[in-house]
């Protein structure tokens, strides 16, 4: 099994700046994506950022040029820089791992506990 563990959530001014780290322990597989989703109340969850065990990045339209995400060099950590933070990037924010052991077996997902991103004046 894989473990997720999230941090760096907060409550921060409009224009401000976050980094959520997220690290992953247990059974790690290096055919990977990790990423990033977030839900406000009332909304379904949506993709934020992701990123590839190739270095692939995919980001949401609504955080592009704004939001950047990176890998530790162990590639078990995966981060969120948030620049230029707005009110409705409010939400909890998850972090998520889907791998898979080779190329033919099934792939897992796996989802941390979440973090709160305030953004408010």
């Amino acid at each position: 099994q894989v473990q997720l563990v999230e941090s760096g959530g907060g409550l921060v001014q409009p224009g401000g700046s976050l980094r959520l780290s997220c690290a992953a322990s247990g059974s790690i597989f290096s055919i990977y994506t990790m990423g990033w989703y977030r839900q406000a109340p009332g909304m379904q969850r949506e993709l934020v950022a992701t990123i590839t065990n190739g270095g692939g990045t995919n980001y949401a339209d609504s955080v592009k040029g704004r939001f950047t995400i990176s890998r530790g060099n162990a590639k078990n950590t995966v981060y969120l820089q948030m620049n230029s933070l707005k009110p409705e990037d409010t939400a909890v924010y998850y972090c998520n791992r889907q791998q898979r052991f080779n190329i033919y077996s099934a792939s897992s997902t796996t989802w941390g506990q979440g973090t709160q991103v305030t953004v408010s004046s």
